[in-house]
């Protein structure tokens, strides 16, 4: 089990960041002319509108030329391109360090990829502070969801702990409860009873002990990873040790019987319970691709050479266990697919998460990556971007989050291709509208170009 954690907690230190360029409509409205809208209230583009933003909200749109801009009015051309709602990335890593500065980097990394919510799932108590400072508008970021320190096997070790800490997290201002691997069955009955009569949520790992069926029957918010899903579909899971099961089952997924998947989907819509894949995981980290390539992506260039080593060493491990055959490897990620595709067909709630800053998983690039793998497990364009965009304002009780209308967040995105065409163009960021303020593409490029590391 604490080799699973240390494996977990693979985040990302990243270098500071100057102050970005961004235009606020508390100051200005913003009127984003002639641009093509994507909703998402449902699958159709709204061709050739205006649209204009007043004090972080959508004001109102209407077709081209019948709205007029202000005199001071920051105006957008938006021929050609398309407006879409930002995404929320819902499972997502901010350094649980004292620093600010480091957090605040993560964040800006997200913003300047379009994500303009974030979920973060390993707390701390200065990532309240950050809350607070995003919510005043002292600083810029997305919209920061928080978790507070870890509840697993090393911080709980009885009833009592495990019920001192849901009462001290609620006390001190946590959003929700984050679930790590190693409690028993023991101390997650008292988290879960204890964080039920609180009122507070609870999300994440699913651990081995416990399994997939009283998590269920506990109410979790979300079950993140898909943990315990393939392990409760493999015959004889009971007498097989955690360390032979592998992370998420991936050592045992080939054996997994797809006819018991039914059951626990129906058991998951009827508990209201929401899933997040971070399919990024198996398709980076677990898959016997090899990591050589994985560490020459592109958007690795953000990420210092200390933590690309660590990473590349990680996955290296990984594929020299004597338990990990690539064959059968293969067959757990196809199967990781196929309950990605039962949840969006069985009416199981997705939630956008990638899991990132994780092995190979960038922070806001990665989140793009996680929509392509929903599509390539065969969800629309269309199913994939409402994972990350009205299922998140859904989720979290936030009016009309996710969706373009009057009244609506002003959290956008703007980019070159239709979305719901080919989910790819999600990466094409023409500019960032987060809170209702601005950041255009040549902005973005000169904050990201700030961020490349240099070294080996």
């Amino acid at each position: 089990m604490k080799k699973i954690l240390s494996l977990l907690f693979l985040l990302a230190p990243i270098i500071m960041l100057a102050q970005t360029q961004w235009i606020s409509s508390s100051e200005k409205d913003i009127f984003i002319r002639n641009v093509n809208l994507v909703p998402m209230d449902s699958e159709r583009i709204i061709g050739s509108q205006d649209l204009i933003i007043r004090s972080g909200k959508i004001l109102q749109y209407g077709l081209t030329g019948v709205l007029k801009p202000g005199k001071n009015d920051f105006v957008i051309d938006g021929t050609g391109k398309y407006l879409m709602p930002g995404l929320g990335e819902m499972h997502a890593h901010v350094p649980p360090i004292d620093n600010m500065e480091p957090m605040k980097e993560v964040l800006t990394l997200f913003a300047l990829n379009g994500v303009t919510t974030i979920r973060g799932m390993l707390g701390h108590p200065q990532h309240l502070v950050l809350r607070n400072q995003i919510q005043s508008g002292e600083i810029i970021g997305p919209r920061f969801i928080t978790s507070g320190p870890s509840f697993n096997g090393n911080s709980v070790k009885t009833a009592e702990q495990g019920e001192a800490m849901v009462v001290a997290q609620k006390k001190a201002g946590y959003d929700f409860l984050k679930l790590h691997p190693g409690l028993t069955p023991v101390t997650f009955a008292a988290i879960a009873q204890k964080a039920h009569e609180l009122n507070i949520p609870f999300s994440g790992h699913v651990s081995y002990t416990v399994g997939v069926w009283r998590a269920i029957d506990a109410g979790y918010a979300t079950i993140d990873h898909m943990d315990g899903f393939i392990e409760s579909m493999v015959p004889g899971i009971e007498d097989i040790a955690e360390p032979d099961a592998g992370l998420f089952g991936m050592f045992i997924g080939y054996r997994a019987d797809m006819n018991k998947a039914p059951a626990l989907l129906k058991a998951l819509k009827d508990k209201k319970i929401w899933v997040v894949p971070t399919q990024c995981l198996s398709e980076k980290w677990f898959s016997p691709e090899d990591p050589g390539i994985l560490a020459n992506a592109p958007e690795l260039k953000y990420i210092n050479a200390e933590t690309r080593n660590k990473w590349l060493q990680s996955k290296k491990d990984l594929q020299q266990n004597p338990k990990y055959h690539p064959a059968e490897i293969k067959k757990f990620i196809e199967l990781r697919r196929k309950l990605v595709l039962a949840c969006q067909t069985s009416g199981v709630k997705i939630l956008l998460g990638s899991d990132a800053p994780q092995v190979f998983d960038v922070p806001g690039f990665s989140t793009h990556d996680e929509l392509a793998y929903y599509v390539a497990a065969g969800l629309t364009p269309y199913q994939a971007l409402r994972t990350g965009t009205v299922n998140v304002g859904e989720f979290l009780g936030i009016k009309d989050l996710g969706v373009i209308k009057a009244g609506a967040p002003a959290d956008l995105i703007l980019i070159s291709g239709n979305p719901l065409k080919s989910i790819n163009a999600t990466r094409n960021i023409e500019g960032v509208i987060m809170n209702g303020k601005w950041i255009g593409k040549k902005d973005i490029s000169a904050e990201l170009k700030k961020l490349e590391k240099t070294g080996t």
